[in-house]
């Protein structure tokens, strides 16, 4: 099914989230963090959208921002119409029930001095969501839902492993049968042989409730198996949004190209045959990006027009989209 014919759930406009730099006793502002500078993006109903990147370009910074964790410095965050950024407090609060989040470390998400049965109904009892006695049984069929013992209700945190915390963390964001979940690097915490457990679990739920997935990661191996389309984000900007198969097969952009060769493959041969790309130097500071395309500093095919104009964030193939200029040459 073609992007055209499918319900937008979420669009992002252009968001941006600056985070002032203070100093001195009075605390002046003397500069601004730029997390998050100018992203858009739609999300589609039922489907999955990965978003990637390296450590610091702003992943998470998106996804607190369009649950409106942060409030943004600019842009806006449309759900099922409704603009997120325009709500007040209660009216964001309300709506909450239908947007949730699961968080990366399953270790500190969960108090400590609650019971896993408290951790999962609090959300019902902050919204008012059934009576004492529903809780119980809703807590209990959410255990069993990510398979979990539901006996484990009178049980706390620090008696389960990782794994079993971010089941917990899962049970918790569905206790309000959202629409959306923003899933911020659900699996980067777990080992290696409880990772593909815990996406199995993600997909699965998808489709017994029709789930719409944010999933935040910088794992390009494993979002490429949950993922339909994907974002690759770099110092604050979108550079890349394509179909999965299409990013994999034939990335436009040359951050995408380093990210993708880096990826290792199981056939010894391929791997020796492919060809890496090795970026140079660190990513710049988010204080001071550089002019024209933030990557430029470190890109393999930079010209002088890279650091004089921002590329445009344009589509070359129907519904893939590039910020470089010289993207055209990647095409077959």
């Amino acid at each position: 099914m073609s992007s055209n014919h499918k319900e937008v759930l979420l669009r992002v406009d252009n968001l941006v989230k600056h985070f002032p730099i203070n100093r001195g006793v009075f605390q002046h502002q003397v500069g601004v963090v730029h997390a998050v500078d100018g992203v858009t993006f739609n999300v589609y109903r039922g489907e999955t959208l990965g978003l990637v990147g390296e450590s610091g370009c702003g992943k998470t910074t998106t996804g607190r921002t369009i649950l409106q964790l942060y409030r943004p410095t600019s842009g806006h965050v449309y759900f099922e119409g409704v603009d997120l950024v325009a709500l007040k407090s209660g009216e964001m609060r309300r709506m909450r029930r239908k947007i949730q989040m699961i968080f990366q470390d399953p270790y500190a998400s969960l108090s400590p001095r609650m019971t896993i049965g408290e951790i999962i109904g609090e959300p019902l009892l902050v919204h008012h969501v059934g009576n004492a006695q529903e809780i119980r049984e809703r807590v209990k069929y959410l255990l069993d839902v990510v398979k979990l013992s539901p006996s484990f209700t009178d049980r706390y945190p620090h008696e389960f492993s990782g794994g079993q915390r971010q089941r917990i963390g899962i049970a918790r964001a569905l206790a309000l049968q959202p629409s959306f979940i923003v899933c911020d690097e659900p699996i980067s915490s777990l080992d290696v042989s409880i990772q593909a457990q815990v996406v199995n679990l993600l997909d699965d739920l998808q489709r017994q409730f029709n789930l719409t997935y944010l999933f935040i990661a910088h794992d390009l191996s494993m979002v490429r198996h949950l993922c339909d389309r994907v974002a690759v984000m770099y110092l604050g900007i979108t550079v890349e949004m394509a179909a999965r198969a299409d990013l994999y097969r034939m990335p436009l952009h040359p951050y995408t190209q380093a990210l993708l060769s880096a990826v290792p493959i199981p056939d010894p041969v391929a791997d020796s045959q492919r060809q890496r790309v090795i970026l140079e130097g660190d990513v710049p500071s988010p204080v001071d990006p550089p002019s024209g395309c933030r990557f430029r500093t470190r890109c393999p095919i930079a010209k002088p027009i890279c650091a004089e104009q921002v590329p445009d964030f344009r589509e070359l193939r129907p519904g893939d989209f590039v910020a470089c200029h010289f993207a055209e040459q990647f095409l077959n």
